[in-house]
């Protein structure tokens, strides 16, 4: 009677299990986000220490180059009520930058808005892209000093020249990138959706607008950082109250710690809305990188 072969033994070691391989992805994700946050704050305290030596050094008087402490205690005083002065000229920082970003959210974003309808209508339309390429390009080479005496000239010196020369500011990068995120949509797409019995507004819309978007958003944070650098431009006449006109005002006094609080709070505010664009571009085009 026969038996049956019993399977043939080997000397292979069991495969590992699969936790310690999470284990191991988790700690190095770990220590990715360590590093993350490790390093811009190393980078953080280096510079203060280097501008420290710098401001001990002699170098510089401390009008020129004021030691952290002193700017510090310029950011205390600007964002509180001190010997009966209310921070700034009568206003508090948090205030004067409230009143500055105010004028970037319109100026800013009447400036985008144009600028993505035109980019679209640019990018679908050749004889208007044509005819208005070339002002655009002018228009983004200029500095906005160069134009804003002229808006003073037209609008006066309240309110709409500063929310004019933002808009004018911001306009240019997001009709360029727009335009060429348009012109760049596959043609295959096109054809497809024309070959469905899509009409030019359901290209436009279903087709057009969607692959455009990445680009588009990247105009838009390239704009907001436009609108940013142009603000103390925009507020150099009649800016107070308002973080640049602030910054304006106390360097016409010598007040470098107080012209640092000002620089410092309209970078930082710029990061933090630059975040939250990124945070949105993250939201509303998931795709992008992983396609």
């Amino acid at each position: 009677m026969s038996t049956i072969p019993s399977p043939p033994q080997t000397d292979l070691a069991p495969l590992p299990d699969e936790p310690p391989v999470r284990r191991r992805s988790a700690g190095a994700g770990g220590t990715a986000r360590l590093r993350h946050v490790g390093l811009p704050f190393g980078s953080l305290l280096l510079f203060l220490l280097l501008w420290q030596l710098l401001a001990v050094s002699g170098t510089w008087s401390e009008t020129l180059v004021p030691p952290p402490a002193k700017v510090w205690s310029a950011f205390v005083d600007v964002s509180t009520t001190h010997d009966g002065v209310r921070g700034y000229n009568g206003t508090t920082l948090i205030e004067h930058l409230g009143i500055s970003l105010r004028r970037i959210a319109l100026g800013a974003g009447l400036g985008i808005a144009l600028g993505v309808v035109f980019g679209l209508v640019m990018g679908t339309v050749g004889w208007v892209r044509s005819l208005f390429e070339p002002w655009i390009t002018f228009l983004r080479t200029l500095p906005p000093l160069a134009y804003f005496s002229l808006l003073i000239i037209w609008l006066g010196i309240n309110e709409e020249p500063k929310i004019t020369l933002l808009a004018v500011a911001a306009f240019p990068p997001v009709a360029v990138s727009t335009t060429t995120a348009v012109t760049a949509v596959s043609q295959s797409l096109v054809e497809a959706a024309r070959a469905l019995g899509g009409s030019r507004w359901d290209v436009v819309k279903d087709v057009v607008v969607p692959s455009a978007l990445p680009e588009t958003l990247t105009g838009v944070r390239l704009a907001v950082g436009v609108a940013y650098s142009s603000l103390v431009a925009a507020e150099l006449v009649n800016g107070l109250p308002g973080i640049g006109g602030m910054v304006k005002d106390a360097a016409n006094y010598n007040n470098t710690p107080v012209v640092l609080v000002g620089i410092i709070a309209i970078g930082v505010s710029g990061l933090v809305i630059d975040a939250l664009l990124l945070r949105l571009e993250r939201a509303v085009v998931p795709w992008r990188g992983h396609v």
